[in-house]
């Protein structure tokens, strides 16, 4: 556990891994704290707040372990977990691994072709769902010949279609259960990647990737745990942001979580939400704060009392952290990480500056740099390849089934993250664009991300993407797909108005030549945006 020191560099230097040789994360979140501690608060659509204890989850999670086992399920099978936030998610995650199960998390957005690719790809043996999915599940199940148990969360009975009720199968299993001795190198779940740049990888993690996020936690969130530290996300538990940066390490230090059931994101509620329940820690990804942005006024409707916010998945920008400290009274820490080895960068505001376009420095215990395509450091200020040293605990093992790729993300002993950047002389990492997103014009190399910061300033702009379009002249030329703020209309006006506003701020070359307003921007289920769709898109516009 990181404790506070005085600077960042006495943090990075005194901090020492502890991983144990044996290690099982559902005994480890669930069975070691006082039974009576609060461990969930969950709220539903309708307002209806339901708590549970560790013991709570400790007996359920044990009856579940039992139900899972007692269906022919052995260790090392695969479960998909299809729920949003809701207690039975959670415990779903820590019978799996007390069973030595390996839990596939899985999004309630996904539709039925994603679901099946997801389900087959890793050989999923059980599915732990609810009514809300069971129609895309029965759309695809013949095709799932490997899946053959299916618990329902909102059943009261078992099926005639082979359905299992969740909470009566569990009310007929025994209430103690002797977790699996597992290795912190046995894997304990599989999820798959936002595939941005192509098909879904399933990352596999053991065990002590929960040991290995913990820095990366406690750090943005100013050495988390604090006395009366209460966590919320509106990131889905199905993502690893959701799962292992807010779920799981809080239940490691005995700090209960906040779980709301929501089909889509609400920036008002979101103020009141974190407001009534005492909220003092929350992870808001880009997305969620770019829309809270547009709530007038927040402070005067609700009186919430954050300690810490950490923000990771795109590039904050200045604009964001500015309003952030304006609307808090708290600095946004911006951290970074993907799938396959995550937060592994980031911003402590109370022991290092906070600076501007910088996604921070290397998470105590972590070696990060940018290296060109050799796997050779290069210089700083360099643009170059993201990476990050292995052994680590937090890199996963290999992707599932997927030797090929496994081999191709790594050069010699760095992880290749795809993320272009650079490395400052202070040690700060500064996000360039996925390398497949950057655009090159005219000789230059732009990263979206500056585009998209300095887009964000304008005040008719809610959200912004960049991407590189082919030009017959300079390769490729900036354009722009514009989410206006309500009350702002589209308008040649406008539209040359935000083109001067960008030529003022940054080079000449970066501008975007071409702007188009849109409704919405296409995300994945991350939030993260599609520059691939959005370069489609033009392609298809140009042609017709």
């Amino acid at each position: 556990m990181l404790t506070r020191r005085d600077t960042y560099d006495a943090a990075y230097r005194d901090f020492r891994w502890q991983v144990p040789g044996r290690y099982n994360i559902g005994a480890d979140i669930a069975d070691r704290h006082d039974p009576a501690k609060p461990a969930l608060i969950y709220e539903d659509a309708s307002g209806t707040v339901e708590r549970f204890s560790f013991g709570d989850i400790a007996e359920k999670s044990n009856r579940l372990a039992h139900v899972l086992l007692a269906h022919g399920l052995a260790r090392g099978d695969r479960v998909g977990i299809l729920m949003p936030q809701r207690p039975e998610t959670a415990i779903a995650h820590v019978a799996c691994y007390k069973a030595g199960l390996i839990a596939v998390p899985l999004f309630t957005l996904f539709g039925a072709d994603a679901l099946e690719y997801r389900l087959a790809n890793s050989g999923a043996r059980a599915l732990i769902t609810d009514d809300g999915s069971l129609g895309k599940l029965d759309e695809i199940r013949g095709r799932l010949p490997e899946l053959h148990t299916v618990l329902a969360a909102d059943r009261a009975q078992d099926g005639g279609d082979g359905v299992i009720a969740f909470w009566p199968a569990l009310d007929r299993a025994a209430d103690r259960f002797a977790p699996i001795d597992t290795a912190a190198d046995d894997p304990a779940l599989i999820i798959y990647t936002s595939g941005t740049t192509g098909p879904p990888k399933g990352a596999l993690h053991a065990h002590r990737v929960l040991l290995g996020h913990l820095p990366g936690v406690e750090f943005p969130h100013e050495f988390f745990p604090q006395p009366g530290d209460l966590f919320w996300t509106p990131a889905d538990w199905a993502w690893i942001g959701g799962l292992i940066d807010v779920l799981l390490p809080a239940w490691h230090h005995g700090v209960p979580v906040l779980a709301y059931r929501a089909r889509k994101f609400d920036p008002e509620h979101a103020f009141h939400l974190m407001a009534k329940h005492g909220v003092r820690n929350a992870f808001l990804p880009p997305t969620a704060l770019k829309l809270m942005r547009q709530v007038d006024g927040p402070r005067a409707h609700h009186a919430f009392r954050l300690r810490s916010i950490g923000s990771g998945g795109e590039s904050l920008g200045a604009e964001l952290i500015d309003w952030g400290r304006r609307t808090f009274d708290l600095t946004i820490n911006e951290f970074y990480g993907q799938t396959e080895c995550n937060l592994v960068v980031g911003n402590c505001a109370s022991i290092m500056t906070t600076k501007p376009g910088a996604m921070g420095r290397p998470i105590p215990g972590h070696r990060v740099t940018v290296v060109d395509d050799q796997g050779s450091e290069v210089p700083a200020g360099t643009v170059g390849n993201i990476a990050i040293a292995r052994p680590d605990p937090v890199m996963f093992l290999e992707y599932w089934r997927n030797p090929e790729a496994t081999r191709a993300k790594f050069v010699g002993d760095w992880l290749i993250t795809g993320d272009l950047g650079r490395c400052d002389d202070q040690g700060y990492l500064h996000y360039f664009g996925r390398a497949d997103d950057v655009i090159t014009s005219a000789g230059y190399r732009i990263g979206p991300a500056e585009v998209e910061e300095c887009l964000l300033k304008h005040p008719a702009v809610a959200m912004a993407a960049a991407v590189g379009v082919p030009d017959p002249v300079r390769t490729e030329i900036v354009k722009a797909f514009l989410v206006l703020k309500p009350g702002r209309e589209a308008s040649d006006a406008l539209k040359a108005d935000i083109q001067n506003f960008i030529k003022q701020r940054l080079a000449a070359h970066e501008y975007p030549r071409l702007v188009e307003f849109v409704d919405a921007l296409p995300m994945t289920a991350t939030g993260k945006i599609l520059r691939r769709e959005l370069r489609q898109r033009h392609t298809k516009g140009t042609s017709t």
